[in-house]
């Protein structure tokens, strides 16, 4: 994760570059109940694999779903204090115009371009002692950021490195104090990955680094996200990814069972 680079990635979920025109006055913008489109504010843990948002999309489409939009904003090894949110809901920035059919661009217009924003701070941020209170200064700012603009946060709960699964709990413990703080939905992506591997070991979630997701790391949590964020069951989804069928039910069942144990605990923040 600590690469050298910076990347912003703006990608539409179902094969789509989107931005869109929005309006000056965020005050008047319906409150979010349902997610249809999504920023996700992160780091390499997110643009992994041709990005986890790609997945998520595949797997809406697969599952018959319409008219969602996500977008991805990713600065490599970044943390949560490293991202100018506000500056993705600037009028006639982010999500402003698509590319459809033969690359016409077509020029968008809504009264906001995301329903939701998901975060997620540098992988050990949230339990670092000198970077922890950075993590929930920066949640709560934002969040409250995200909402002057109509949209809903989120907050993805990223997973212990594969050398120190004593992470897990930790981070946990932070991303759901700070979904409570700040009435935000946590995305169990760590869980799932903790259930993952106490049920199939043989299973490597991760690449050679010990900390980025594998194929089927990113998969597990993009079908974490479906369950957690949009509702849907992941279960006997025909996207794949390429991996074995075996492979993708067992990390869809996971997938389902932790955001439905975690969520019936836990809550949905205003989602």
């Amino acid at each position: 994760m600590l690469l050298t680079r910076l990347i912003l990635t703006l990608s539409l979920a179902l094969g789509l570059t989107a931005c869109g025109t929005l309006t000056s006055t965020p005050a008047k913008q319906a409150k979010t109940t349902d997610v249809k489109t999504l920023l996700w504010v992160g780091n390499s843990f997110f643009y992994y694999n041709n990005s986890m948002h790609g997945h998520v999309g595949q797997l809406l489409s697969a599952a018959g779903g319409k008219g969602y939009r996500s977008t991805s904003a990713t600065i490599s090894g970044s943390g949560i204090n490293w991202h100018d949110v506000e500056a993705h809901f600037k009028p006639g920035g982010v999500a402003s115009y698509s590319f459809v059919g033969d690359n016409e661009v077509v020029f968008n217009t809504f009264d906001k371009p995301f329903d939701g924003v998901m975060m997620m701070d540098c992988s050990q941020c949230p339990i670092h002692p000198k970077l922890q209170p950075v993590f929930h200064e920066f949640a709560k700012k934002h969040s409250d950021t995200v909402r002057k603009y109509g949209a809903e946060p989120i907050l993805f709960m990223s997973w212990a490195y594969a050398d120190k699964p004593d992470m897990t709990m930790p981070l946990a413990n932070e991303y759901i104090k700070a979904g409570k703080l700040n009435n935000a939905l946590v995305v169990p992506a760590g869980l799932a990955f903790a259930n993952s591997l106490a049920q199939r070991p043989d299973l490597n979630l991760y690449v050679a680094d010990k900390r980025h997701p594998s194929l089927m790391g990113t998969y597990l949590a993009a079908s974490t996200v479906m369950a957690s964020v949009y509702k849907k069951n992941p279960i006997g989804n025909t996207y794949t990814a390429g991996l074995p069928k075996d492979v993708a039910a067992h990390l869809q069942k996971v997938a389902w069972e932790t955001s439905q144990t975690f969520h019936a605990k836990e809550g949905r923040g205003n989602l």
